[in-house]
């Protein structure tokens, strides 16, 4: 149960990254999220549409595992692993932030459900 509300959380928090990279990236919300200047938002608006396209598969693998209830585990732990290898790879190459907004939520989300909870 606390595995599947877990789980829940990082895949909102990936369709929340979906909406500020293929929406809002090029406003001043998403300018501040990323730290960005206008126009590199600008010139990267494209990248940044193709990045949120990628966070919204790891949402929608999330949702699927839920989805599937019992018969989910596999996909949900899957999905979980590469939302945190993606940010750590994130964290090690973009920001520290990183490891706090995707890598953290998913490994605690990973430990839940591999542990039953």
């Amino acid at each position: 149960m606390i595995g599947n509300i877990l789980v829940g959380l990082v895949a909102l928090i990936h369709a929340y990254i979906v909406y500020l990279e293929m929406v809002l990236w090029d406003t001043p919300r998403g300018h501040k999220a990323f730290n960005l200047t206008p126009e590199f938002a600008s010139a990267s608006k494209v990248l940044a549409a193709n990045q949120g396209l990628y966070n919204g598969f790891l949402a929608a693998g999330l949702v699927w595992g839920l989805y599937l209830g019992a018969a989910g585990f596999q996909v949900k732990v899957f999905f979980l692993a590469c939302v945190a290898i993606a940010g750590l790879y994130g964290a090690a190459t973009v920001g520290r932030k990183i490891l706090f907004i995707q890598t953290v939520p998913a490994m605690i989300a990973l430990i839940a459900v591999l542990l039953g909870w």
